[in-house]
């Protein structure tokens, strides 16, 4: 243990971490890292990197209520004079939106040419990896077995009334799901199915937090909810503190068909477009890449799920959902906006709306 600790010691010295801002640091081979990631986790692969290549990283971070929405504000704010390399972003949205807007290079390498074509773009501007899932969390003491829900359209139903929770869609990857979820039921089911679910979850007096998806965690911890959305990782982080809460990998459709399963969020790595250190940027993006950090990312805490061609472990996902990250990225905005009109973004209890009585429920599976 010692030896570990000496050793981790070595590897976190090499990296130079600059959380909030990229000044003041001036080795001659260096690569600045925007990273979006847990801030622990990504220190240490950093550290990797810097220990393999003698090349330092300064790495700046983000915070978990407004994770990469912070930084990808920056990057838009930098883009006539960009002072990031590389990009590493905990989800996929953003960063397809920021690779449309012509923040990121195009990057090439024998590693990159073989990446599963779900999980890239087809100009080489981003690269999906090490992918964590979206999930129902619930008390296990509070939610009976039969009432666990199974598909995300359960958490319109009425059991449920009053005890469901979500993050603000506007940051992290809850935006994301939900252009997921319009692209999918758009294409699956009809225009109009998502609105219809916005409206259940409405009816069902579904409260947004401000706190992000560890928020959501906390607040089923704390007994303020029994059952959120939120992410496979806060779920883990939580059972690691000794807390009783449970998942479940909720299918977008009732329907037994493969596609209609869960959501990847893939962690994301772009090269930012005339970055002042481009040699280096590149060989970040491959260590990023590389089978070494999917498989020490996959054997953390977080349990991500490696993409890389052939390879297995960490967080297995028997039916992942089938979507076009393209789309839902482009749907993201709308998607939001309906959330936020619908629903309202309020905890207040005191402004929930009335529940609808006739006995319409377009979500409602038969007993």
């Amino acid at each position: 243990m010692q030896a570990r600790g000496r050793y981790r010691g070595r590897l976190v010295a090499a990296v130079v971490v600059c959380l909030g801002a990229a000044g003041g640091c001036e080795p001659a081979d260096e690569v600045v890292l925007y990273a979006s990631a847990d801030e622990h986790l990504a220190r240490q692969v950093a550290a990797m990197f810097a220990e393999e290549t003698g090349i330092e990283v300064r790495l700046v971070g983000d915070t978990e209520a407004k994770k990469t929405t912070g930084l990808v504000a920056r990057l838009r704010s930098e883009r006539d004079h960009p002072q990031a390399d590389v990009f590493w972003s905990s989800e996929i949205f953003l960063t397809i939106a920021l690779a449309d807007e012509g923040i990121f290079a195009a990057h090439t390498s024998p590693l990159v040419e073989t990446w599963p074509a779900a999980y890239r773009d087809a100009g080489g501007r981003w690269f999906g990896f090490a992918a964590r899932a979206r999930v129902i969390a619930y008390a296990p003491d509070r939610v009976a077995e039969a009432d666990r829900p199974v598909s995300w359209t359960d958490l319109t139903r009425s059991y449920l009334d009053g005890r469901v929770v979500m993050a603000d869609p506007r940051f992290g990857t809850t935006g994301g799901h939900l252009g997921a979820m319009k692209t999918h039921w758009d294409r699956t089911a009809m225009p109009g199915y998502y609105a219809a679910f916005l409206m259940g979850l409405r009816d069902n007096a579904v409260r947004m937090l401000p706190s992000g998806n560890a928020g959501v965690v906390q607040a089923i911890i704390d007994g303020d909810a029994d059952v959120g959305l939120t992410d496979t990782d806060d779920v883990l982080a939580a059972r690691r503190r000794g807390h009783r809460i449970d998942y479940v990998l909720a299918a977008h459709s009732h329907e037994a068909e493969p596609g209609n399963g869960t959501l990847l969020i893939p962690n994301t790595v772009a090269r930012v477009a005339g970055g002042p250190n481009p040699d280096a940027a590149g060989r970040l993006v491959d260590f990023l890449l590389s089978e070494r950090v999917e498989r020490w990312l996959a054997e953390s805490e977080s349990a991500n799920t490696p993409l890389g061609p052939g390879r297995t472990g960490g967080h297995a996902i028997p039916d992942p959902l089938a979507v076009d990250y393209r789309r839902a990225a482009a749907n993201r905005l709308a998607a939001v906006a309906m959330a936020m009109k619908i629903i309202g973004g309020t905890a207040d209890p005191a402004t929930r709306p009335a529940r609808d009585t006739d006995g319409n429920d377009p979500f409602e599976r038969e007993e």
